[in-house]
């Protein structure tokens, strides 16, 4: 479905994260805005959604930050409601207060300030033990790979690698509460944006790589957002939404898929 809004700033999302029930969604935009939503369905597919609370993303004196420093690409939420996000240009992560948009720098790992621009920490997750994930949207590395890294004893290190599989980059990603790892990805073409879901169990030698989805050139739109939620029944669902650019010949585009295993 498009999601539509006449409020100036609305689009330019690139997290987002949603409820255990999958009845709410927060996003968050290029432009330093946390957004909460109601998300509508019929007969179980999103019709609508609703635009409810919004928080701007602040500085640690409750102000909202330089243009420069509102890069905010990915959105990550633990058990206890503690947000973090992801930032390009000045690459970084920091804690967020939901409630008040204020924030708190996370220490860095050498390489952050390496990636270029447009080229960042695009992806955010936390693990259902409440460990802090993240990769780029970056040059693999020689082997061919995209380094993951985690937060642990308030230190970054990589821990595994993701293998490149053709034109596609990564710029979102989510836990499902198995600890399995969704991780979308993104590629560009003459004929439009392609986007594709891959599983990964980092627990494993080999990471049981699964490939969920991969869309044809033009099928959705630049979807950036990835979050991952599970039914009654114990389905696990697919949350995309995509990030307009604020430009008319893109949409906010929120899709969703039930796997089927």
């Amino acid at each position: 479905m498009i999601w539509a809004d006449s409020l100036h700033y609305f689009g330019g999302f690139s997290g987002v994260e949603v409820t255990a029930d999958g009845a709410q969604i927060t996003v968050v935009s290029d432009a330093g805005y946390l957004m909460q939503a109601e998300v509508i369905r019929d007969n179980q597919n999103i019709v609508d959604v609703i635009r409810g609370r919004i928080v701007s993303v602040n500085d640690a004196d409750a102000k909202r930050f330089e243009v420069a420093f509102t890069d905010s690409e990915g959105l990550a939420v633990d058990a206890n409601g503690q947000g973090y996000l992801s930032f390009e240009e000045h690459h970084r992560i920091m804690a967020i207060d939901m409630v008040t948009g204020v924030t708190r720098l996370l220490p860095n790992h050498p390489d952050f300030p390496k990636f270029g621009i447009n080229a960042g920490l695009e992806a955010l997750a936390i693990h259902p033990n409440g460990t802090l994930y993240t990769l780029p949207e970056t040059r693999p590395n020689d082997a061919g790979d995209f380094p993951v890294y985690t937060l642990q004893r308030n230190r970054w290190s990589q821990t595994a690698h993701i293998p490149r599989r053709g034109p596609f980059l990564p710029v979102g990603a989510d836990f499902d509460d198995d600890g399995l790892l969704y991780v979308l990805e993104r590629a560009v073409t003459p004929l439009g944006f392609r986007s594709r879901v891959r599983r990964f169990d980092l627990s494993a030698p080999e990471l049981n790589e699964e490939t969920l989805l991969t869309t044809l050139p033009g099928q959705l739109d630049n979807m950036e957002a990835l979050t991952v939620w599970r039914n009654a029944e114990g389905q696990t669902h697919v949350i995309l939404v995509a990030d307009d650019n604020w430009l008319t010949i893109q949409q906010t585009v929120v899709a969703e898929y039930g796997l089927v295993e």
